[in-house]
């Protein structure tokens, strides 16, 4: 009987990608940075909105951080106008540091679109290449008008493609977990914010920012696409949001108190960001005004540990399914207030914050 005979590159046909349907090279982030490359002009704008941005979350600057925007991009042109309006606003509040929530990714629990980064024409074309172009041209174009741009991603990789453009970051709630998160957090340039995990779990979120402000090495790629090892120094901005907690609103003065206890016990002196939105205003976007009302009223008696806060709105209210026929300034995620009842709540917050800053 003859034996058989094989080979290393018989093995590897064998049993290497067998539910790989195809693999194909996209652009490098070092190409489209050339395609798409930061004026020294604007590059130092970022670098100042960090810096300001870092100054804020731990408690060195007295205005109020607002992040705000739908939950993701699905149109630019909408997003180039949003940000002409903010620069707008941001001229009649100056107690408020606004940051523009440029979202191109949303995490599915099971299946569903994947959002502009796996699939920007929503055929199931899945152009992730495109999505590249049209995400650090569109980031790019916000910086260019002043307006600083806050960006989530569930990967490790696509920073290599953006990061320069981008004051602040987050971290999803399913991957504040994730250890490969928390070290690539350590290496980020800009403040980070870890979201408390789906379970309502703070500690975890805690743990977040305590392992991002370590030195870590890993595997992932260089600018160029090649394979590196990565070692990073750490990330003093790491901060935590309040999204909701085991009873669901979590942004009373009791539960500022008692996550700020926490906190402290783990010798975290970041300041706290509420969410407005999600479970904090009970799934229910018109009590968004609820929750800035109560906020509005902690900062006003000199609440310093408040330092921002997220506010989903858009043009028009409500939201929309994903349809071939979308109508424009409504949201395809979450339901969003309007842009008069925005207003409102940017002045009130903008009122309060002056007021705690008079006492100072």
């Amino acid at each position: 009987m003859t034996a058989l005979r094989v080979t290393s590159e018989d093995i590897t046909s064998l049993t290497d990608d067998k539910r790989i349907e195809s693999v194909d090279e996209i652009i490098s982030p070092r190409e489209l940075i050339d395609i798409y490359p930061v004026d020294e002009k604007t590059s130092g704008f970022i670098e100042l909105s960090r810096k300001s941005i870092s100054n804020i979350i731990n408690l060195n600057d007295s205005r109020l951080l607002i992040i705000t925007w739908p939950c993701s991009i699905h149109n630019s042109d909408e997003a180039i106008e949003y940000a002409e309006k903010l620069l707008k606003i941001k001229e009649n509040n100056p107690h408020l540091f606004l940051v523009m929530r440029t979202y191109f990714e949303k995490p599915r629990t099971t299946v569903g679109w994947k959002w502009l980064i796996n699939d920007p024409d929503r055929d199931d074309s899945c152009d992730i290449e495109k999505w590249l172009e049209i995400a650090r041209d569109l980031l790019l174009k916000i910086n260019q008008m002043w307006i600083p741009t806050a960006v989530e991603f569930l990967d490790t990789i696509t920073p290599q493609y953006i990061a320069d453009l981008v004051s602040w970051w987050a971290i999803w709630a399913r991957t504040t977990e994730s250890q490969e998160h928390r070290k690539l957090v350590s290496g980020l340039s800009m403040p980070i914010w870890f979201k408390n995990w789906t379970s309502w779990d703070i500690q975890i979120a805690i743990d977040a920012i305590k392992s991002s402000v370590w030195k870590h090495t890993f595997l992932s790629v260089a600018k160029d696409w090649k394979v590196a090892k990565i070692t990073t120094t750490w990330n003093s901005d790491s901060h935590i949001i309040l999204r909701w907690g085991s009873t669901w609103p979590n942004y009373s003065e009791s539960h500022i108190e008692e996550i700020d206890e926490k906190l402290q016990k783990n010798w975290i002196e970041s300041g706290i960001i509420v969410d407005f939105s999600h479970a904090n205003s009970s799934k229910d976007y018109r009590n968004q005004t609820k929750v800035c009302s109560d906020v509005a009223e902690q900062i006003k008696k000199w609440n310093d540990k408040i330092v921002w806060v997220m506010i989903e709105w858009n043009l028009n209210a409500w939201n929309q399914k994903l349809s071939d026929n979308l109508l424009p300034w409504i949201s395809i995620t979450d339901a969003c207030v309007d842009w008069r009842t925005n207003n409102s709540m940017f002045s009130e917050l903008n009122i309060a914050t002056w007021i705690r800053n008079s006492w100072k």
